[in-house]
């Protein structure tokens, strides 16, 4: 008889049928500094769950990064760097 009767007894197939289901699994290692941000961040999107949060401030950035206007900024910012490369002008690291 099973010990603990709640306890699914094949592991490996429960974790293959829950990733189907639901997706994968990340784990993130966070500095106290990098903790600190997070929960800034959280009150700004008043959002309480960390995962959540995760997806969402990801979802954010991508839209930010694929804009016109971050992509102009960007295209100016790194042709600066390469002429100032170019022309030997190290005034930023």
């Amino acid at each position: 008889m099973n010990e603990n009767p709640f306890r699914a007894m094949n592991l490996d197939e429960d974790i293959e049928k829950r990733k189907k289901e639901k997706g994968e699994v990340v784990t993130v290692w966070l500095s106290p500094q990098d903790r600190l941000n997070l929960e800034e961040w959280k009150k700004l999107i008043q959002q309480e769950k960390d995962g959540t949060a995760f997806k969402q401030l990801a979802y954010i950035g991508a839209k930010l990064l694929g804009s016109q206007e971050i992509k102009a900024t960007l295209e100016v910012v790194l042709n600066n760097y390469r002429k100032n490369k170019r022309m030997g002008v190290v005034t930023f690291d």
